[in-house]
């Protein structure tokens, strides 16, 4: 459909120039990642059995390669649904780092950031959306219910046959057996 060969370059169009600009210096977001980071290590270090490494620098590149990745896969149209989800995913801990209003005492700033913490509250609304849009085509479980059930109806009428033929049998095997004993 066409709307979707518009909306998709548009949605990603964000994320790859977003992903490309930290990639080029991704120090200047090292600061306000390095309190979400943190947390999600300390986290993870608690329930994993392996610590995680702690260089936020890493991270920063990691899902900035992930934004341009999924994003010009989303722009292309290749994998939508899966580069949806994966932008979905990279853009929490990106908002979360970069858009920290609640932190903010300057009225303007706190007010910015607040703007474009909606923004990306937006965004990932639209990328949920491409991420469960099917284009019109069944769901990966619609479809796999229904072969189940064709399955189930197949393997039932299998079963009523191989009983007519086993009753068939039986009678055929009766009545031999009385025409034997007279």
């Amino acid at each position: 459909m066409l709307v979707r060969r518009i909306a998709r370059p548009l949605l990603a169009s964000s994320f790859v120039y977003g992903g490309i600009d930290t990639l080029r210096n991704p120090q200047s977001r090292v600061p306000g990642a390095r309190p979400v980071v943190d947390q999600i290590t300390a986290k993870a270090d608690e329930q994993l059995p392996v610590q995680l490494p702690r260089d936020v620098e890493q991270y920063v590149k990691v899902n900035a390669g992930a934004q341009v990745a999924a994003g010009s896969l989303l722009a292309l149209g290749r994998l939508p649904r899966l580069s949806a989800l994966v932008l979905s995913a990279s853009l929490v801990p990106t908002t979360l780092a970069g858009h920290r209003f609640w932190e903010h005492e300057d009225p303007q700033e706190r007010f910015g950031q607040t703007a474009h913490f909606a923004k990306n509250l937006s965004m990932l609304g639209g990328l949920l959306i491409a991420a469960v849009d099917t284009e019109g085509r069944p769901s990966v479980g619609y479809r796999a219910r229904r072969a189940a059930s064709r399955a189930g109806q197949a393997t039932e009428k299998s079963l009523d046959r191989a009983q007519k033929r086993a009753a068939k049998a039986q009678r055929k095997s009766e009545k031999r057996l009385r025409k034997a004993s007279r």
